[in-house]
């Protein structure tokens, strides 16, 4: 059977010509290099070499084997390489899910991180509501999910990634549109366009608890699923909306955008999750979540708006 340290030390022969040249290059002795060829040959049953008083030559089967045997040295020096790069998480595939809030701002950062300092992992992007990743996260069918709380306790890891406030996205004719800034019982008697549970139910339960206690009753005018559906019907005049100020990225004509006072808890909030033992088992999931901690960690929203989330 061949042998690397056989094949390394034909190989060197074949540059050099050489047998002593060849053993200073390998950093060996001459007699343990002849025998490294002789083995070869022998493994082979061909003779590669010509050994002659001046130095050595290439017999036609040690031509043809030459490129070969460089090509399989090559080949192992490739797979170690590629092997270290896996142990340390530059290499393999990250499945990843995200609510569509996340691609405000957060996915996208967190993807051009991730493909300047991990090129070699690949993403595999799923846009899935924060229950249907719970579900492909027990399921094996997901690696990491960008989530609106709150979290199942179901062995996942955890990360708070982003916590920013709403904001009030009125039609620009609106009558409030016109105050610099709103509060909650401004909402009262309000119609409202909101998402529909799968999509905004933490927002929903949120406004909804706080518009309780406050003794503030809006009106349930339209459910969408999507934030350019919700900012049409704004600028339409259906009614008002509250969206997470990065989603103001996103402004519509016809609509205005104005701060609002809410409650202390009453506040947008992204999550990462990931079962533990995925990342234990795969670099490339722990680096890409050692990724995103540093990037929310050097959010320009700030320490109140992004911190470590208890786990």
């Amino acid at each position: 059977m061949l042998q690397f340290s056989q094949l390394r030390c034909f190989v060197a022969v074949a540059g050099e010509r050489h047998f002593g040249r060849a053993a200073a290059r390998l950093n060996m002795t001459q007699p343990p290099l002849s025998r490294q060829i002789q083995q070869l040959e022998h493994a082979l049953g061909l003779q590669l070499l010509e050994r002659g008083p001046h130095g050595v030559r290439l017999t036609p089967a040690g031509r043809a084997f030459l490129p070969e045997a460089e090509r399989l040295l090559s080949a192992a020096v490739e797979a170690e390489l590629t092997a270290r790069r896996a142990l340390r998480g530059e290499l393999g595939t990250v499945r990843v899910g995200y609510v569509g809030g996340a691609s405000f701002a957060l996915l996208p950062q967190l993807v051009a991180r991730a493909r300047q300092q991990l090129p070699g992992v690949e993403l595999l992007l799923r846009d899935m509501s924060s229950a249907e990743q719970f579900e492909a996260l027990r399921a094996g069918r997901l690696d990491v999910g960008l989530v609106r709380p709150p979290i199942p306790d179901a062995g996942l890891e955890r990360q708070l990634l982003v916590r920013e406030p709403f904001v009030a996205v009125l039609p620009a004719d609106h009558p409030l549109a016109a105050r610099p800034q709103l509060t909650l019982q401004d909402l009262h008697e309000q119609p409202m366009v909101m998402y529909e549970p799968a999509q905004g139910g933490r927002l929903y339960e949120l406004i909804s608890s706080a518009c309780q206690t406050a003794g503030v009753a809006p009106r349930p005018a339209q459910s969408v699923r999507q934030t350019y559906a919700l900012l049409g019907l704004v600028a339409a005049g259906v009614g008002l909306a509250l969206l997470q100020t990065s989603a103001t990225r996103l402004q519509m004509d016809g609509t205005v955008i104005r701060p609002i006072t809410l409650p202390a808890q009453v506040v947008s909030e992204l999550h990462l999750v990931w079962r533990a033992r995925d990342a234990d088992e795969h670099p490339a999931i722990a680096r890409l979540v050692a990724l995103a901690a540093e990037l929310a960690s050097q959010s320009q929203a700030g320490p109140q708006a992004i911190r470590p989330g208890p786990h």
